[in-house]
């Protein structure tokens, strides 16, 4: 932290006890170690919507202990891991799973890209051919070919 003024500082140590104070409270844990192990694993296929590069279970945001205790409320009730999730995805968008199941507009997304690149490649091709120059017959070359021009018609 050399250089960093003391404002700086505080902020940063202040951030740090916050996320600690995030951390999963033992009192939210489900009391049946089968529906825990059950939301442990959803809580895996579930992204940080803050940190959005983790799932819920490795972010401390406040936001990720709240889809903590949905998750647990929803495994309690006795829904299935595929109601959770549909569950979710209605409430918060595709975007919520670190794994959306196949759809042609998620293929349509990951294969967009490299439609626009194959096309761009394509029409790059094109324009060169027809840029090409044409090459003209040289004076010697334009009269030979009439002469063979005027033996064929005769």
């Amino acid at each position: 932290m050399k250089g960093l003024s003391l404002a700086r500082r505080l902020a940063a140590i202040a951030g740090a006890a916050l996320c600690l104070a995030a951390a999963s409270d033992p009192a939210d844990r489900l009391k049946d170690p089968a529906q825990e192990a059950r939301a442990r694993a959803i809580f895996r296929d579930v992204r940080c919507l803050v940190c959005q590069n983790e799932s819920i279970d490795d972010s401390e945001a406040t936001l990720a202990a709240d889809l903590r205790r949905l998750v647990r409320q929803q495994v309690a009730a006795g829904r299935s891991d595929a109601e959770i999730k549909a569950y979710l995805r209605s409430r918060y968008g595709e975007f919520v799973l670190l794994k959306p199941p196949f759809s042609w507009g998620n293929a349509a997304l990951w294969t967009a890209p490299f439609a626009v690149v194959a096309l761009g490649g394509a029409l790059l091709l094109l324009r060169r051919r027809r840029d090409a120059p044409v090459e003209t017959l040289s004076a010697e070359e334009e009269a030979r070919l009439e002469h063979l021009l005027s033996d064929e018609t005769h």
